[in-house]
């Protein structure tokens, strides 16, 4: 077991801040000029993972967007399709433990972890059936039992909780890592830095992923941002960064193994920035003509992180045209079964408005014994 520094009992780095090798950058769709390092090929198996993984978001996020569309789903909705390779090539690296933490845009994370489809739909409608029992909606659902720790409606509020969570594996001495997303919007809350400072300070495991979908709210990232190398945020904090090719399922892998052995190996924080695009708007309720739709198409058509999956799966010839299409045939069996039992679940008892508010009190008194 990796025996990491404590807060006020710092042990001294085994290699100084200031002596760490420059972290490798990655190219990207929208900065190719980057020097990439080799990617680790995948496996059959692999690949076929990936696949069958990303398409279930993309098929979950696609039947959520029609059934916000006919009033079953209210509030706010912000769908993850073009985004699917990042949370899908990290969940690859996480141990059992591990904690994962996010924003609004939850669902995919979800998913990837291990959650029931039907507990996500059923939330999202807003239904007794759901994660949080339909008093969470879109963008408020919790999994002890997967160590899934919410989607957060507040901009940038999980990066300093998921570090409460990275500060908790440094007390308790364990092998864990606190993986928290954010958006490259997120990462100009001053809270973030805060986060990062502490981080550094106390060498906590924690693997900070910003995914750089280039238009934060609907803003582009080189009129909101001086500095747009985001994964450079952590420099004046000692912290490592790099970009990665978030729409290459295989690179998100590659990084986050990386990112994860330098956190497991009690090094402290590491910065990812995953260089990727959602094709829908903000939220369902955006229309994103801040941006052409020539620029969609081409980023469908060219960096798509399922079709590249695909094309690799139909070249190797272990599979046909068939085989895939069964795959998808299953996938939207379980989202319309997901669909269906969210339809079907009662709305929560009106008494519900009274639980869940604090700790049992039973629960309470075992935290202080």
């Amino acid at each position: 077991m990796v025996s990491r520094s404590q807060p006020g009992n710092k042990k001294p780095r085994s290699k100084p801040a200031a002596k760490r090798k420059p972290a490798a950058k990655r190219s990207t769709p929208s900065k190719a000029s980057r020097s990439a390092p080799e990617i680790t090929p995948f496996t059959h198996e692999e690949d076929l993972a990936g696949y069958r993984g990303m398409l279930m978001i993309r098929r979950f996020e696609e039947k959520a967007g029609q059934m916000y569309g006919m009033g079953l789903i209210g509030g706010f909705c912000h769908l993850y399709i073009g985004q699917e390779a990042v949370v899908t090539g990290l969940q690859m690296t996480v141990q059992e433990g591990d904690q994962i933490i996010t924003g609004y845009r939850d669902h995919g994370h979800m998913l990837a972890a291990g959650l029931d489809p039907k507990g996500v739909m059923a939330e999202l409608t807003g239904r007794e059936g759901g994660l949080s029992k339909g008093k969470g909606g879109s963008m408020h659902m919790f999994s002890k039992e997967k160590h899934f720790y919410g989607g957060h409606g507040i901009v940038g509020a999980q990066v300093s909780l998921g570090t409460g969570l990275a500060l908790a594996n440094a007390y308790r001495d364990n092998d864990n890592v606190s993986y928290v997303y954010f958006g490259d919007g997120a990462s100009n809350q001053g809270q973030v830095y805060e986060s990062f400072n502490m981080a550094e300070l106390w060498q906590l495991p924690v693997i900070y992923v910003i995914e750089n979908n280039q238009y934060a709210m609907g803003t582009s990232v080189s009129r909101s941002s001086a500095q747009t190398d985001l994964s450079k945020r952590g420099v004046s904090f000692n912290i490592p960064g790099e970009q990665v090719d978030g729409m290459d399922i295989r690179a998100v892998r590659d990084a986050g193994a990386r990112a994860a052995a330098w956190c497991r190996a009690g090094k402290g924080p590491y910065i990812l920035e995953m260089m990727t695009y959602r094709y829908r708007g903000h939220s369902m309720s955006d229309p994103a003509k801040y941006r052409a739709k020539e620029e969609v198409s081409k980023m469908r058509e060219e960096h798509d992180a399922i079709e590249q999956v695909r094309a690799r799966l139909l070249e190797g010839k272990k599979v046909t045209e068939a085989d895939l299409k069964e795959i998808d045939k299953e996938v939207r069996a379980i989202v319309s079964d997901a669909a269906a039992f969210a339809k079907e679940s009662p709305e929560p008892d009106p008494a519900e408005l009274w639980t869940d508010v604090t700790a049992p009190a039973e629960q309470e008194e075992g935290a202080s014994a």
